[in-house]
């Protein structure tokens, strides 16, 4: 009975430390100086992001581990009571270390898929960052500037347009105009 106490607490310890998540340590997306700007600036928008987006994230390795805790606890809980039920100290031991090794497995899996989340809202939040400070982002791309509103055009300019390439020539002076309905005569070949 002893040695399964020992055995239990060593397999708790083992599976709840494989199954830590951490806060991430940087981005692990690509983010590139925009042309012409310094060196030194850039690695400012850097840092400053960074500290951005891990305020973004702060507190989520917390709650992903809390759940890897809870999903243990569970298990070795339903395995302590479904070894008991059957009246053996023995099988209860047994069943609570297999529970444990159990709620642990899927705590740790619950653990790795809560880091990958903690990472993606991490780069999210650092693309948008360094996009906003004019660096390049792989996947951003600068928006065409918007169309000024109606009524703000450009006075056309004095004598008006000139006319399109191919537009035929105006007609000779002294040329009588077509009469109305009837499409200007062709250009003389």
């Amino acid at each position: 009975m002893r040695n399964s106490a020992k055995l239990l607490a060593a397999a708790s310890a083992i599976v709840m430390l494989a199954g830590c998540a951490t806060r991430p340590l940087g981005p692990t997306v690509q983010v590139f100086p925009s042309p012409n700007k310094p060196f030194d600036v850039f690695q400012r928008d850097q840092f400053e992001c960074g500290q951005y987006a891990s305020a973004q994230v702060a507190g989520g390795a917390e709650a992903v581990n809390n759940n890897a805790v809870a999903t243990t606890a569970v298990g070795t809980v339903l395995g302590l009571a479904l070894g008991a039920a059957t009246g053996s100290g023995r099988v209860a031991t047994a069943g609570a270390v297999t529970g444990g090794v159990i709620g642990g497995a899927i705590g740790a899996n619950e653990t790795a898929r809560g880091q990958a989340g903690l990472q993606g809202r991490y780069n999210i939040a650092y693309s948008q960052c360094m996009y906003s400070r004019g660096n390049q982002v792989p996947g951003f791309a600068y928006a065409a500037p918007p169309p000024p509103p109606p009524g703000y055009y450009p006075p056309p300019p004095a004598g008006g347009y000139p006319p399109p390439p191919g537009a035929y020539p105006p007609p000779p002076p002294g040329y009588p105009p077509p009469p109305p309905g009837y499409p200007p005569s062709p250009p003389p070949r």
